[in-house]
């Protein structure tokens, strides 16, 4: 494994790691700040770094990482310019969960390529135990969110 390639990998799995305690924190209505900046310090700098691989053409993983960058940008403005205040509420609640969806995502991918025993199941990255665990996600997400967006509310909190 290369170094940047390494790094890129730690700071996913910093991000992947801070957004499930992010996302703890939207559903018992809990801010988690030191959590919720390395959370998007963490988010950035994946996205960021994933530009850093020589790439030739439009693959998946760059249009994401756009799409993230893209993502990133009204989900900062709402915690830290508009602190969350009004719809920007619920703007950085979607926009925290769509990023985690995204990297959870390339973490399951990345999985069932890398590991032994989960690239036997799906060798092709077509096969259901793939798609399995990406609708498994995508479920858990819409359902975090759904359940963030109706609890988490820190102006009416006090906090």
């Amino acid at each position: 494994m290369s170094g940047i390639l390494l790094i890129h990998v730690v700071i996913s799995l910093i991000a992947i790691v801070s957004g499930i305690v992010v996302a703890h924190g939207f559903l018992t209505a809990n801010r988690h700040e030191r959590s919720t900046l390395v959370y998007m310090v963490a988010t950035i700098l994946t996205s960021l770094t994933g530009f850093l691989f020589p790439f030739h053409a439009a693959t998946p993983a760059i249009i994401v990482g756009g799409l993230c960058v893209l993502i990133f940008i009204p989900t900062a403005l709402a915690r830290y310019s508009f602190h969350l205040a009004g719809i920007w509420r619920p703007v950085f609640i979607v926009g925290a969960m769509v990023l985690l969806f995204f990297n959870c995502l390339v973490l399951i991918i990345q999985s069932f390529q890398k590991v032994p025993a989960l690239n036997a199941l799906a060798p092709n990255g077509n096969e259901p135990p793939i798609l399995v665990a990406q609708v498994a996600l995508l479920v858990v997400c819409l359902l975090v969110g759904y359940l963030s967006i109706r609890r988490f509310r820190p102006a009416l909190l006090g906090i």
